[in-house]
């Protein structure tokens, strides 16, 4: 019994294969003399499949790859740093245009909303000055935490350490009287609407069609007010400068005088003395 079991374990690990031998006799017949089984060793699957999951790269593939990752690396950082600077130049370029737009459909906005209001009793003159760096007039609040009625709007430029910048401020409409005509009022909610490196100059036409670079002391409100944008590093003027219509330009009394030019006069006679300028805020004063 132990014999078989040996036998039964050898069996396990070799399989069997039959050999007949056969001989030649000297008439040239072949004559078969026996037959014999020989076992050749098979190893397990399972211990193939276990090297082969343990078998991986060699030292040198592995230098390889890592060569060609470095390669590959290099390639992408050497694109990227050539093309990132452009990249932040362009995001650059859009947003300053996309920003200067948005001031300027502000600024167009509030100019062409200036109304006819004269500085009190005593001033029948429209409250309107207007230089080449700032602007100062009348017209209703509109916003969500502003209370209805008019608000005096200064839009100036004035310096910062980044260079100069327009910058529109506001304060509540009040008339203006014999005592209190030199007295500046006090702007308020300052907003930048345009930063350097642009700068902004504003030209002011009447019914002339000419152009000028102040307007005060009129007995009207322009008619056309042009926006000019420079850029400060070239002196160039760009093309989205701009000019708009004043929707209230005259009293509403000369509505429908049927000669306006009369109409405007009897209004610039019926101011009082010296007085009959409306006063309107320092442009330089600070805001």
């Amino acid at each position: 019994m132990p014999f078989l079991g040996n036998l039964v374990d050898a069996q396990s690990l070799w399989t069997p294969q039959t050999v007949v031998v056969r001989v030649r006799s000297p008439s040239g017949r072949i004559v078969e003399v026996d037959t014999v089984r020989i076992r050749r060793k098979v190893q397990p699957m399972t211990a193939r499949r276990a090297r082969r999951r343990i078998a991986g790269f060699t030292l040198i593939e592995a230098l390889i790859a890592t060569a060609l990752m470095g390669v590959i690396l290099g390639a992408l950082a050497t694109v990227t740093a050539q093309w990132m600077p452009n990249w932040n130049r362009g995001m650059g370029t859009v947003q300053r245009s996309e920003i200067l737009g948005l001031g300027l459909e502000r600024l167009v906005a509030d100019v062409s909303a200036a109304e006819f209001i004269p500085g009190g009793r005593d001033f029948q003159l429209p409250v309107f000055d207007g230089t080449e760096l700032s602007m100062t007039f009348v017209r209703s609040a509109l916003g969500p935490n502003t209370r209805s009625g008019l608000e005096l709007v200064r839009i100036g430029e004035i310096g910062s350490d980044r260079g100069p910048q327009l910058v529109r401020a506001r304060t509540r409409f009040v008339p203006v009287t014999a005592d209190t005509a030199n007295d500046q009022p006090s702007f308020a909610d300052p907003v930048v609407l345009i930063r350097a490196p642009y700068r902004v100059t504003f030209a002011y036409a009447g019914r002339d069609k000419v152009w000028r670079n102040q307007w005060r002391g009129a007995s009207e409100l322009p008619k056309a007010i042009r926006v000019q944008v420079r850029d400060a590093t070239t002196d160039r003027i760009l093309q989205v400068s701009t000019a708009t219509m004043v929707h209230a330009e005259m009293p509403p009394d000369c509505i429908l005088a049927e000669v306006i030019n009369d109409c405007l006069n009897r209004e610039r006679r019926n101011g009082v003395g010296p007085a009959a300028a409306s006063p309107v805020p320092n442009p330089g004063a600070p805001l």
